[in-house]
């Protein structure tokens, strides 16, 4: 045997590994990859389409290593095979095994179909009896797998799927080379006449099939990530709403008891805007809603209070035509406006005026509420910036308002009081426009 054969053997396994790890790592940035791997029930076009993603590049480092001398270390078809069928079962994998061999046999090495289809069968067969999570966490640190399956079998012997995979691989690896060995112009696989080296072959096998394993495997981990993350976000959204609803009824039917006897029209009338009000609160709310949509909630808010304090509570509103179609978390101003009106208005002899107002500033959307009321003593004035948001106030219209603002929007919102004893208190919402076109793309507090 060449002396230069075993340094050539080691030199191509070595960047058999990098290939594996490089068409892997590509392929985990296309975006139509990603979808078809992430799809939980995928149908036989999904999986042909997946397989051809995978093999188009392979097949191309089979034709170059039957055109360039030496060159072995191009050539992963038979792992790729093993790892089809692994991943994607019989049919797939055997299809790919065909597309793979078809260089190799252009070049005479009429084996190739029979042991890839081979290796295609039994990795395929290990795909349908194995369970799916066995097969995404096998790792290709041999070492490290007997290791934990020595310790797990001390404790309770039982049949690991994964060390099977291991040594299944490792077995298909050296059949391969085998018919190599002594076929060696109709089939190619590195082989070596030193054990040692063989043996090194045979548990280089797992690990090339398991680097795209655990690549992609971490697409998927983050791919739960997410969506447990937006699900946690969709739920605590969906209780600081319902935290606001309640403190809002609650404040409303206190206005209609106190007219329901004294003047029973003007109660019917606050009954029929509470109907109106409830019609939405008991609709499916999404997070946003067109900001039109938010100012006709809070005029039939604002018609409860202006009938319950008549010509001592008035509304002035100052809205800007190009904000009405932008976008806004729902029921974001009634809280505030209800803090107003509870806080700077009522316990003013005289009443006062609430002014509301938008305007664009830039990419900003700024909504404004705003009482000429009794105003917070300075000590009230809580104002911190965490996570880019001021935290004034600590009241539960105020608080909830606040943390769902940070939930959507994270570091990109702000919110601020300004407030004067004696003459009343302003707060001021600034957020990104969002155009009511893009309702249902996700919030950017989401993605931080």
């Amino acid at each position: 045997m060449n002396p230069l054969e075993p340094k050539l053997v080691l030199i191509s396994l070595l960047i058999q590994l990098g290939v594996a790890a490089a068409v892997s790592s590509s392929l985990a940035r296309s975006t139509v990859f990603r979808r078809l791997l992430l799809a939980t029930d995928r149908t036989p076009i999904d999986r042909m389409q997946l397989m051809l993603l995978i093999v188009t590049p392979l097949t191309l480092g089979v034709w170059i290593r039957t055109v360039v001398p030496n060159f072995l270390a191009a050539d992963i078809s038979f792992a790729t095979t093993i790892l089809l069928g692994a991943i994607l079962g019989p049919s797939a994998a055997a299809v790919g095994a065909v597309i793979l061999s078809f260089p190799a046999l252009l070049h005479h090495e009429f084996l190739a179909l029979p042991v890839n289809l081979v290796a295609a069968t039994v990795a395929g067969g290990f795909y349908r009896f194995a369970d799916v999570e066995a097969i995404w966490t096998f790792s290709p640190m041999i070492d490290l797998s007997l290791y934990q399956w020595v310790r797990r079998n001390l404790r309770r012997p039982h049949l690991d799927r994964q060390v099977l995979l291991l040594l299944i691989i490792m077995l298909l690896q050296l059949g391969a080379s085998e018919v190599a060995m002594y076929r060696p112009r109709r089939y190619f696989a590195l082989r070596s006449n030193l054990w040692l080296l063989q043996l090194a072959i045979a548990a280089a096998a797992p690990v090339i099939v398991g680097i795209p394993l655990k690549i992609w495997n971490a697409i998927r981990i983050e791919d739960k990530l997410e969506q447990q993350a937006r699900l946690l976000l969709e739920a605590r959204l969906d209780a600081l709403q319902r935290q606001i609803n309640p403190h809002f009824l609650f404040n409303t039917l206190n206005s209609i008891g106190s007219l329901i006897r004294l003047e029973p029209e003007l109660a019917r009338e606050m009954i029929v805007r509470l109907a109106n009000i409830l019609r939405i609160l008991l609709k499916k709310r999404e997070a946003f809603v067109p900001f039109r949509d938010e100012l006709a909630f809070t005029d039939d808010y604002l018609a409860i209070e202006v009938v319950r304090f008549g010509e001592k509570l008035r509304v002035v509103k100052e809205i800007a035509p190009d904000t009405l179609d932008l976008v806004v978390p729902s029921m974001l101003l009634q809280p505030l406006i209800e803090n107003s009106i509870k806080h700077g208005l009522e316990p003013r002899i005289s009443g006062g005026t609430v002014t509301l107002r938008s305007r664009i500033r830039g990419e900003r959307l700024l909504l404004e509420v705003e009482d000429d009321g009794v105003g917070i003593a300075p000590e009230r004035d809580v104002a911190m910036p965490v996570s880019g948001l001021r935290r004034p106030g600590n009241g539960i219209g105020m608080k909830n308002v606040r943390e769902r603002m940070e939930v959507l929007y994270g570091s990109d919102a702000v919110l601020e009081m300004e407030s004067r004893p004696g003459r009343g208190t302003r707060i001021t919402l600034e957020m990104p426009v969002v155009a009511t076109t893009d309702l249902q793309q996700t919030p950017a507090g989401a993605r931080n």
